[in-house]
C-alpha cells in the first residue's frame, strides 16, 4: 500500500480569511527579472534562534523550522494542494512511502541526484544519522514522546544508498505514521558532522554545543554543509537572518533570488512603520490598522491573510505548587473559559482576523462550543464548590475533597489568584490579555499579567515535573500571537496532549485522553480524529482563545511566487520579482 497522506478537503474547512479581509492571493506571471534581494519581517519580538534541525526544549519557534528547512532537506514536506494539505512535495528528499505487511513495515526510497553543498551524495546513511542521533538522545529530542519516534521503530535496515525500510513495532494507521512520524526524517551530512564515526551520544553532545553558539551561525564551518536551496550568509544575536543560494543545489526549485532577509522587529507597529516607508518588501499589517489596507493596495503592495493549521490557546501549568491544585480542578477551568469571550475578543481585538478556538482540532473539524462565554455560569461554578468574594477577590470557604467544596490541595481562606506570563509586542495580544483580566476579575479571580519576548516565554513555559525549580516560574503561559500550535498534516494530540509529550507544555496527564490520541494513531477512520477533538474540547486541558491568522501580509505587488503555507513553511526559492513599470528591480 502507498500512503499518499493526503488530508482531504473537508479538513480546511474554516481556514478561509476571517471576518471580512480581502484577500489577493495568487499573483504568479509577469516577466521574471533574476536576482535581487527580498526583505520580510519577522514576527514581532522574535528572534531565530536555533540551527540544528533536531529541536531542543525552548527553541521551538516556527520561523526556527521554517530557515532549518532551506537548509536541511526534510524527506517530505506539507504543502497546499488545492484546497488540502499533500506531503506528496516535490520539493522532499524522498518518493512516496511504501507501506507493507500490514502496515507494520515502510519501505523509503530517496530521489536520486541529490547532494551536499561540497558536493558528496546525500545517502540513506545521511538519514540513519539522523535516527541514530534522536535514538540514542531521544529525552534531549524536544520532539520525543514516549512510544513514539523513535520507540516505535524496531529497525532502520539501509537496503542500499537511496533505499532504507523501517518495521514498526506494530501496525499504525498509513496516513497518520507518514504525516507526524516521517515528517520528522531529515538528512544531516554525517560525513561532515561525524568524520570520525563518534557514537550517537558523544556526536550529539557535540553537535549541541555547536547549536547553542548562537552568535557564531553564520561562521561556524558545520553549517555550511547544507542539503536545501539555501545557505546561511548573517546570522546576527538580534535575530537577522540572511540568505543566499546554495549554488550546489540539486533540487527542482533553484532560487531565483540573490539573497533574502529576515528582518526582526520588536513590536508589530515598528513593522508598519517601516513598511509604510518601503523598508520591507513581505512585511503584514496588524489587525489593528487593517482599515488602511487600501493605502497599501495604493502604494504597490497586494493584501494576503495567512492562514495556519493551528489552534490557540493559554497553557496552564499542572505542576505549579500553588496554582497547580486550582488548575487540577475541572469546575475552575470550565468557570474560567466561560469568562473568555472568544467572539467579541475576535471581532473587537482582532478586527475580524482571528476566529473562536474550540478544541484540540483545527476550527472547520469542529461544530460546536462546549464551553461558550456565559459570566452567569462561571460565577455560579464558583460559587457551587465553595468560592466566596472577600474584598474583590473569591476566597474558599469550604475547603476540601466531596462535591460543593473548592478540592484537593486548596486550603481555607485560599485566595483565587493566578499570574500568567505572555508574549510581547503585539497590541492586540496586550489587549486580549487586558480584557481577560478584567473579564476574571469581575468574576472574583485575580489574574495577574506579565509580558515577556516571545523567546523568553518558550524558554519559560516548558514542561516539568513537580518539585523542579522551572515548575514554579510560571503558573499560565501565553504565546500564541501567532498561534499557538501548528499542525502536521494529520492534526492528532500526540505532541501536546499525551501525558508526557514534548510540547505538552504545562503537563497535562488524562488516561482519556491517551486512548484518544492512540485511536488516530492505529486507526485510519475518520470518526476516530472527531471523537479525540469533541472529548478533549470537554475535557479543557488549556483555555481556548481566539486562534489569528499568522499574519495578514502586505506583498509588493512585483513580488510574485509566494505561496503561504497553512504549515508555516517558508519557499523563497520560488520567489521572484517582474518588470514594474518597465525596469526590474
Amino acid at each position: 500500500m502507498i500512503a499518499a497522506a493526503l488530508i482531504g478537503a473537508a479538513a480546511l474547512v474554516g481556514c478561509g480569511p476571517p471576518g471580512n479581509v480581502v484577500t489577493e492571493l495568487g499573483a504568479t506571471g509577469g516577466v521574471p527579472v533574476e536576482g535581487g534581494t527580498a526583505t520580510m519581517a519577522l514576527p514581532p519580538a522574535s528572534t531565530p534562534n536555533w540551527i540544528f534541525p533536531i529541536g531542543a526544549p525552548g527553541y521551538l519557534a516556527s520561523y526556527n523550522s521554517a530557515i532549518q528547512d532551506l537548509l536541511f532537506l526534510r524527506l517530505y514536506l506539507p504543502e497546499k494542494k488545492g484546497a488540502a494539505l499533500t506531503l506528496d512535495s516535490p520539493r522532499g528528499l524522498a518518493e512516496k512511502p511504501r507501506y507493507g505487511e500490514g502496515n507494520r513495515t515502510v519501505t523509503i526510497t530517496l530521489k536520486k541526484g541529490y547532494r551536499w553543498s561540497d558536493g558528496r551524495p546525500v545517502t540513506t546513511r545521511d538519514v540513519k544519522f539522523w535516527f541514530d542521533l534522536i535514538k540514542a538522545n531521544k529525552q534531549e529530542w524536544a520532539g520525543y514522546s514516549p512510544k513514539l519516534m523513535p520507540d516505535d521503530v524496531k529497525e532502520f535496515k539501509v537496503l542500499d544508498d537511496h533505499t532504507f525500510r523501517l518495521r514498526l513495532d506494530r501496525a499504525y494507521n498509513p496516513v497518520w505514521f507518514t504525516a507526524n512520524e516521517l515528517q520528522d526524517f531529515v538528512a544531516l551530512p554525517a560525513h561532515a558532522w561525524n568524520p570520525h564515526h563518534e557514537d550517537p551520544r558523544r556526536a550529539f553532545a557535540r553537535l549541541m554545543r555547536h547549536a547553542r553558539q548562537f552568535s557564531t551561525f553564520a561562521t561556524d564551518p558545520l553549517w555550511k554543509t547544507v542539503d536545501g536551496p539555501w545557505r546561511i550568509a548573517k546570522w546576527t544575536t538580534s535575530g537577522q537572518v540572511e540568505l543566499i543560494p546554495n549554488t550546489h543545489y540539486s533540487g527542482p526549485d533553484k532560487p531565483h533570488l540573490d539573497r533574502v532577509v529576515l528582518k526582526p522587529f520588536t513590536t508589530a507597529d515598528s513593522e508598519f512603520n517601516v513598511l509604510r516607508a518601503g523598508g520591507v518588501d513581505y512585511g503584514y499589517l496588524p489587525p489593528s490598522v487593517m482599515a488602511q489596507s487600501a493605502k497599501f493596495r495604493e502604494m504597490g503592495y497586494r493584501i494576503d491573510p495567512w492562514e495556519g493549521w493551528a489552534i490557540t490557546y493559554i497553557v496552564l501549568n499542572y505542576h505549579h505548587p500553588t496554582a497547580g491544585p486550582l488548575l487540577r480542578q475541572t469546575y475552575l477551568r470550565q468557570a474560567l473559559q466561560h469568562l473568555i469571550d472568544q467572539k467579541a475578543i475576535s471581532r473587537v481585538i482582532w478586527h475580524g482576523s482571528a476566529a473562536p478556538t474550540l478544541g484540540p482540532v483545527p476550527a472547520g473539524l469542529l461544530d460546536t462550543d462546549p464551553y461558550p462565554y456565559d459570566p452567569k455560569r462561571a460565577k455560579a461554578l464558583l460559587a457551587g464548590h465553595g468560592w466566596a468574594a472577600r474584598g474583590g477577590v473569591l476566597r474558599c470557604v469550604r475547603p476540601g475533597r466531596g462535591a460543593g467544596t473548592c478540592g484537593a490541595g486548596i486550603e481555607d481562606g485560599r485566595e483565587l489568584r493566578l499570574s500568567l506570563l505572555s508574549q510581547s509586542g503585539s497590541t492586540e495580544t496586550s489587549n486580549t490579555m487586558q480584557v481577560l483580566k478584567s473579564e476574571f476579575g469581575k468574576a472574583g479571580v485575580a489574574l495577574d499579567v506579565r509580558q515577556q519576548p516571545l523567546n523568553t516565554v518558550l524558554g519559560t513555559t516548558v514542561p516539568c515535573k513537580t518539585g523542579d525549580p522551572v515548575c514554579s516560574a510560571w503558573q499560565l503561559g501565553f504565546f500564541g500571537t501567532q498561534g499557538s500550535w501548528y499542525f502536521p498534516p494529520d492534526p492528532s494530540g500526540e505532541k501536546i496532549f499525551a501525558s508526557n509529550a514534548p510540547s505538552n507544555m504545562g503537563s497535562w496527564a488524562d488516561p482519556r485522553t491517551d486512548a484518544l490520541i492512540r485511536a488516530t494513531e492505529y486507526s485510519d477512520d475518520p470518526a476516530a480524529l472527531r471523537a479525540y477533538g469533541r472529548e478533549v474540547a470537554r475535557r479543557l486541558p488549556v483555555l481556548w482563545t481566539p486562534n489569528p491568522a499568522y499574519q495578514v501580509s502586505a506583498l509588493r505587488n512585483d513580488l510574485r511566487g509566494v505561496e503561504q503555507n497553512p504549515t508555516l513553511s517558508l519557499t523563497p526559492q520560488d520567489w521572484y520579482y517582474v518588470k514594474k513599470g518597465g525596469a526590474g528591480r
